[in-house]
C-alpha cells in the first residue's frame, strides 16, 4: 500500500499543505485497496468477536484499585 501511495504521488511538484499531502494519500490507498485480499475466515469475524467478549467477561478479573488508595493516604 505504501509503495502504491508513493506512485500515486510522485508527480506532484507543488505541496500546498499538508492537508493536500494527506488528500494525496488517501487517493494513493483508495488505489491500493483495489488489490487487497480479503482475510480468511473474514465471514466468522463477528463470532470470533463475540466468543472473545464472552470469554474475556468471565475470566477476566478487573484490576483492584488499593494500591492507588494506599498511595492517596
Amino acid at each position: 500500500m505504501i509503495e502504491i501511495c508513493r506512485d500515486h504521488s510522485r508527480n506532484v511538484k507543488r505541496w500546498e499543505s499538508g492537508e493536500m499531502a494527506l488528500r494525496w494519500c488517501a487517493a494513493g490507498m483508495v488505489e491500493a485497496e483495489k488489490q487487497f485480499r480479503r482475510v480468511n475466515g473474514h465471514l466468522h469475524l463477528k463470532a470470533l468477536r463475540s466468543a472473545l467478549d464472552h470469554h474475556a467477561a468471565n475470566t477476566v478479573t478487573p484490576p483492584s484499585y488499593t494500591a492507588e488508595k494506599e498511595v492517596a493516604a
